[in-house]
C-alpha cells in the first residue's frame, strides 16, 4: 500500500467516523475542528502545491469521466454546504464575500475557515 492509498483510506474511515457522530448528535461543536481541519488540509496542499505544482488539481479534474466526476461533485458539495453557511455568516454579522473568494479560490480548506470562524462567533454570542 502506497502513502497515498493509507491517507485516503484514513480520510474514508475519519468522515465515515464523523458522520456517525453527527446522527449519534454527538458532533463536536468546538470551532477548533474546522479550523484544524483547514490548517492540515492546507499543509497538504501546499505540498500537492511544491510538488506538482498549482495547476495540478485541473490536470487530473479534467483528464478522464473519474476526474471530471470527482469535479463535479466537489463543486456540488462546496455549493450546497455555502447554501447553508452564507446564511448563517451573515446572521453572525460576517461579510460572505471575502469568504465566498476564499472558498472560490481553496475549495475546502476556505470552506472548513468559514465554519470555523461562523461556529467561533456563535460561541462568543451571549
Amino acid at each position: 500500500m502506497t502513502l497515498f492509498d493509507i491517507l485516503a483510506l484514513l480520510g474514508a474511515v475519519c468522515f465515515v467516523s464523523f458522520l456517525a457522530l453527527l446522527l449519534l448528535q454527538r458532533a463536536p461543536t468546538s470551532w477548533l475542528w474546522p479550523a484544524g481541519l483547514s490548517l492540515a488540509f492546507l499543509a497538504w496542499s501546499l505540498m500537492a502545491v511544491a510538488s506538482e505544482g498549482p495547476w495540478g488539481f485541473w490536470i487530473e479534474s479534467s483528464q478522464n469521466a473519474w476526474g471530471v466526476q470527482i469535479w463535479l461533485d466537489l463543486l456540488l458539495a462546496i455549493g450546497a454546504s455555502l447554501v447553508f453557511l452564507i446564511p448563517a455568516a451573515r446572521a453572525e454579522g460576517m461579510k460572505p464575500m471575502p469568504w465566498a473568494a476564499l472558498v472560490l479560490c481553496t475549495g475546502s480548506i476556505g470552506l472548513m475557515a468559514m465554519a470555523a470562524r461562523v461556529m467561533w462567533l456563535r460561541q462568543r454570542r451571549p
